[in-house]
């Protein structure tokens, strides 16, 4: 390779996408030597991004992230593409692969509010906002008696309609909050024993062409390898359940004195009923591990479970 190559970065243009390229440049410049000049962003607009009037599991799912920038890859105008984890689909197009995956942040999510201490505080009827279904879902299983809303946009527009008193509370990912310098404005953070992430959450994916090998070196001394082993064992569960926004799933998986602890969790729509699985296993089998505990469930869901 040349002493200091030109990779292109996509990114999408929201703050914490943009948080989360520069977090994979400075790396790639830390490992390598290399000037930040020849690691250039390329900000792309998505689907995702431009929709904010309706869920995503109504327009589309969580393609609706990736659409635009799979193409650019595909196409040549950018060399790797940076994701939130948790925004990637099961199913990839072919000739994109994920890479690997950036040393994982904080996976747990965060209570927002500037009233109220914690999700047990909220008055009956309070209003929680949240744009994503497993959110919603647990909210539900822990409060029925709680209104829960749609709140779409990235992190800052959610916390400003926070301010404004559209909403009572809300739920933010720390990884998000902690990569923008935004933890002052968490109220309390969820335990994973109580309120489990969406899989791959605190993850920054990087996708690739398949057979460019050039990038494959150039992005392998920044790679993590366990976070690659989590979410291979995450996103295995994930694909058995055939999940996407669409339906109220969670999991997570940590390495633990060597070995691998999963656990994985669907709700009903509405929270009134929830089923879980839990896995432990070597590292290498993670793959094996996420589908058995997907499969699992699978066997174990009534025909109409996903329906609200």
């Amino acid at each position: 390779m040349a002493a200091s190559p030109t990779l292109v970065i996509g990114t999408r243009g929201s703050p914490l996408a943009l948080a989360q390229a520069h977090e994979t440049q400075d790396r790639l410049v830390a490992a390598h030597g290399w000037a930040v000049e020849h690691l250039p962003l390329s900000i792309i607009k998505t689907t995702g991004d431009a929709i904010q009037d309706r869920p995503l599991s109504e327009a589309g799912g969580k393609g609706l992230f990736t659409k635009e920038l799979d193409i650019a890859l595909l196409e040549g105008s950018i060399d790797l593409a940076v994701h939130s984890a948790k925004d990637l689909p099961t199913t990839l197009p072919e000739g994109i692969v994920i890479a690997g995956f950036l040393p994982r942040e904080d996976v747990r999510d965060a209570f927002i509010s500037h009233r109220f201490k914690s999700i047990g505080d909220l008055p009956q009827g309070a209003v929680v906002g949240s744009a994503s279904l497993r959110r919603q879902a647990q909210i539900r299983r822990l409060r029925p008696d709680l209104q829960v809303t749609l709140l779409r946009g990235n992190v800052q527009t959610r916390l400003a309609k926070l301010e404004r008193g559209e909403v009572d509370a809300t739920l933010l990912a720390m990884a998000g909050l902690r990569r923008l310098g935004l933890t002052d404005h968490v109220t309390t953070t969820l335990e994973t024993d109580d309120f489990l992430p969406a899989v791959g959450q605190g993850a920054i994916a990087i996708a690739i062409r398949a057979e460019d090998e050039r990038v494959r070196e150039a992005i392998a001394p920044i790679l993590d390898a366990p976070t690659g082993q989590a979410l291979a064992a995450e996103r295995a569960f994930l694909t058995i359940l055939d999940g996407s926004c669409r339906t109220p799933i969670a999991g997570h998986a940590r390495l633990v004195g060597g070995e691998l602890e999963f656990r994985g969790l669907v709700l009903r729509p509405d929270g009134s009923e929830s089923l879980e699985a839990v896995r432990r296993g070597l590292p290498e089998d993670a793959v094996a591990l996420g589908r058995d505990a997907g499969s699992e469930l699978r066997s174990r869901m009534p025909p109409d479970f996903l329906k609200a």
